[in-house]
């Protein structure tokens, strides 16, 4: 794990659009899993920056959305699906049918789980999968307790969350109670996991899964197993880690082939 920590969220969205950058550069056909929310907003802005002036080509990425809504439709001002195509996809060259996001007015959800954890799988796997981290600890939508196996299934958010996110909502009583998420499983089979985390809000969830014990009451407490992942924090966001000095020692002084 490297633990990355900038002075804010505006200097590190350009070293995650460049770990981003690379992966699309040295594999055209790369699969990048999406997240949606508050944390990934400035690394798709400038990985939009780099498509619009530096010709950084996703004509052959196949995207996976992490979670959506259930009972939203995809152009609902609310859904994720809306969401990540106003943010980022529509503003790239991504080929529609290589765009994977699901569905939250499915009549089947088992059945729409179970394709769509094999559509992962005929893809050849997640290389690359963008995350944020939820104040409880939880990643996509995998609240406290969630089975570290998990795969793709219907969840229900806890009142926690539906109050987090009722910000993005008229009331919260709008705020859907069940969702599709991929599951923590399904999260780390990804080749690289990328981990983002901003403001004070986010510092105890993040010193408990990235110093704490391994646990299913803190989901993101898993990426302690997974052999690559990349986490960038503001210093807010790092606030609560015990060893924050050296993690920015280690970053300040990596070699430079290890460099972004």
């Amino acid at each position: 794990m490297e633990i990355i920590v900038q002075p804010d969220a505006g200097a590190a969205a350009p070293i995650a659009a460049r770990i981003v950058a690379r992966l699309v550069r040295e594999k055209p056909g790369a699969v990048l899993g999406l997240a949606t929310g508050v944390s990934p907003v400035g690394l798709y802005e400038e990985l939009i920056r780099m498509h619009r002036e530096d010709g950084l080509d996703f004509s052959l990425v196949t995207t996976f959305n992490l979670d959506e809504y259930v009972g939203l439709h995809p152009d609902h001002p609310r859904s994720y699906s809306r969401s990540i195509r106003e943010s980022f996809l529509d503003s790239i060259n991504v080929t529609k049918e290589n765009i994977h996001i699901p569905d939250g007015m499915a009549d089947d959800i088992l059945a729409l789980c179970a394709r769509y954890e094999n559509e992962i799988a005929r893809a050849g796997g997640v290389d690359l999968q963008i995350l944020g981290i939820g104040a409880d600890g939880h990643i996509a939508f995998n609240e406290p307790s969630s089975s570290l196996g998990s795969r793709t299934r219907i969840k229900t958010l806890t009142e926690q969350t539906r109050k987090d996110n009722a910000r993005f909502f008229d009331k919260e009583e709008d705020v859907p109670h069940h969702v599709i998420t991929m599951g923590v499983g399904t999260i780390m089979e990804a080749r690289t996991c990328l981990l983002l985390a901003f403001g004070k809000k986010k510092a105890q969830a993040v010193a408990a899964a990235l110093e704490g014990p391994v646990t299913a009451m803190v989901p993101a407490s898993v990426f302690q197993l997974h052999p690559a992942v990349k986490v960038i924090l503001d210093e807010d966001a790092a606030s609560g880690l015990a060893r924050k000095d050296y993690y920015k020692w280690v970053y300040d002084n990596k070699p430079d082939w290890q460099g972004f």
